[in-house]
Formats: C-alpha cells, sequence, structure tokens
C-alpha cells in the first residue's frame, strides 16, 4: 500500500497551559502548521516566457508539487501531466516572512488554459472558492466526463470499514486533531493513498496531484473518502479527477449535491459507526446487500 504520509514538519509543537477542572499546568501540545505557498506557472507565449501568479493558497507544508499540479489540473489549466516540463519545488522556509513559493514551467508547446482565473489570489485554508471572480469560474469541464463507464460494485462490509481505514493512517490528525485528510480506496477497501493538509480542498489537490504525476487518473472504479464535510468544489474537484463515488465522514451541502446529481455521481455522507445517508445514488455505483 503506498500511503504517501505527509512529513513531520506538518506538525509543530508548543508551549500551552492545559486546563482541566479547577487545575491548570504546563503541557507541550502538537498544533498542525499553516503556512501560504504562492502558485506560479512558467509558459511560453510564443513570443517570451511568461510568469503568472495563479494563487496564494494557506496549506500544510509538505507534498507541495502535487498540490500545485493538483491545483492547476482541477481548475482546468492543465488536462495532462505530460504538459508540465518541470516544477520548481519552494525552500524549506523563508527566514524573512515564512512564505513559501512554487513554480510549475510548462512545457514549450502548451498554453494553459487561463480562462477561469479570474481570481483574487490569496485564498484560505478552509475556502478554496472564496476567491474567485464569478460563479461561472467555479465550474469546470472535466477531460473524463465522456468516458465511457462501468457498473461499479462495492459491498457494504466494506463501505462500513472505510472511515476506520481513512483514521488510522490520519497521522497528523492523530497528532493535532486539527487537519483534513482526502483518501482513495479501490473497490475492495483498499487505501490506496491519502493527503492530509489544513485545508480540505488543498489536502484533495494534493491527493489528486499525485494520481496525476503517477499516471492513474481516471479514478472511476475507485471511492474517494472526505474527512470532513463534502463542499461544492471538492465535489468539482472530484468530478475532474473522473471519480463517481465520493464519501464523506461530514455531511454535504446542497450545492454539492446539486453538482453531483448533474455528474451522475454517489455521494454519500455521515460515513461512520455503521450508518450513512445517501444523497445521490449514481447510475454506476451499486451496493451489495443493501
Amino acid at each position: 500500500m503506498n500511503t504517501q504520509l505527509s512529513a513531520n514538519k506538518s506538525v509543530r509543537q508548543i508551549k500551552i497551559i492545559k486546563v482541566s477542572e479547577n487545575i491548570s499546568s504546563p503541557f507541550l501540545d502538537d498544533v498542525s502548521v499553516e503556512e501560504p505557498l504562492e502558485i506560479k506557472i512558467l509558459y511560453s507565449n510564443g513570443e517570451s516566457k511568461v510568469n503568472k501568479n495563479i494563487s496564494v493558497t494557506m496549506r500544510t507544508p509538505g507534498n507541495d508539487a502535487e498540490l500545485a499540479s493538483g491545483f492547476l489540473f482541477t481548475e482546468g489549466i492543465i488536462t495532462s501531466n505530460n504538459q508540465i516540463k518541470n516544477i520548481q519545488k519552494p525552500e524549506s522556509n523563508c527566514k524573512t516572512s515564512g512564505e513559501n513559493s512554487i513554480t510549475v514551467e510548462l512545457e514549450d508547446h502548451f498554453t494553459p488554459n487561463l480562462m477561469n482565473t479570474n481570481r483574487n489570489f490569496y485564498t484560505t485554508s478552509s475556502c478554496g472558492v472564496c476567491g474567485k471572480g464569478s460563479i461561472e469560474s467555479i465550474r469546470t469541464v472535466s477531460a473524463y466526463i465522456q468516458n465511457k463507464r462501468k457498473i461499479n460494485n462495492i459491498e457494504l462490509s466494506v463501505l462500513y470499514m472505510l472511515s476506520e481505514k481513512l483514521r488510522a493512517f490520519q497521522n497528523n490528525f492523530s497528532a493535532t486533531g486539527g487537519i483534513h485528510a482526502s483518501g482513495i480506496f479501490d473497490l475492495a477497501g483498499n487505501l490506496l493513498a491519502i493527503r492530509e493538509d489544513v485545508g480540505r480542498h488543498n489536502a484533495l489537490d494534493k491527493l489528486i496531484g499525485y494520481a496525476l504525476s503517477s499516471n492513474l487518473l481516471p479514478f472511476n472504479d475507485h471511492i474517494l473518502l472526505l474527512s470532513g464535510r463534502a463542499s461544492f468544489e471538492l465535489i468539482q474537484k472530484a468530478a475532474m479527477a473522473g471519480i463517481t463515488a465520493v464519501a464523506a465522514i461530514g455531511a454535504p451541502s446542497s450545492l454539492a449535491v446539486d453538482l453531483a446529481k448533474e455528474f451522475d455521481m454517489t455521494i454519500i455522507g455521515f460515513l461512520r459507526d455503521n450508518r450513512f445517508n445517501i444523497y445521490h445514488l449514481g447510475s454506476y455505483f451499486k451496493i451489495e446487500n443493501l
């Protein structure tokens, strides 16, 4: 199993005062690290090289190259890993302001799709679409929408086990209690990869970036599990990766359900403690023994 867990730089220890009843005591606690990452692209416009800022996102350091490539893919700026020439990884830290920067250099023959990049460059770790310039710019078109699909079957007992399996591999959550995860499972319930981040959309971008660089897409015969709630943007990113089934330990939003229906994607919420809600059951997903 390739879990590709995050490095220790994702967690930092700080001194706190722990209070229980009327007793206080000093304690060394683990907290999730949150730092900005500036994502840039370097591409040719036919005459010269253009270095363009695409986004600044607050994220947990680690797997930054995957985050950058996954972000460009789920935003529809690139459609293939072959369009990436090089990724210049950021410095481990910056002595001046703590900010990090990463540049994705694109192949000379490729022109990026920048139609949907009308956004404020700063986005928070909790909301990846807050900086979007318009509702229309949120929607992107997946290269896998027209792919021929097959019916995917999963056993009810396997579905029930997914949340515990994801939780078992959430190393940073175990240490801090304050980080999100996205995990991709096959239909037998095997965890193939997991990524963690303070931003739920960053965790999914890292996971999709890993899959993109490993030529694993589309994930049309897999199930994505989200450690928290399922938002519109997470469903949109899942659709970009060809995912046809998404389960969340938390609740989906109304827009997430609407988009899942639009893409004929199965969406499940509150998957924990041997229970879940089906908000939409897609045509290509069947739960055995239900």
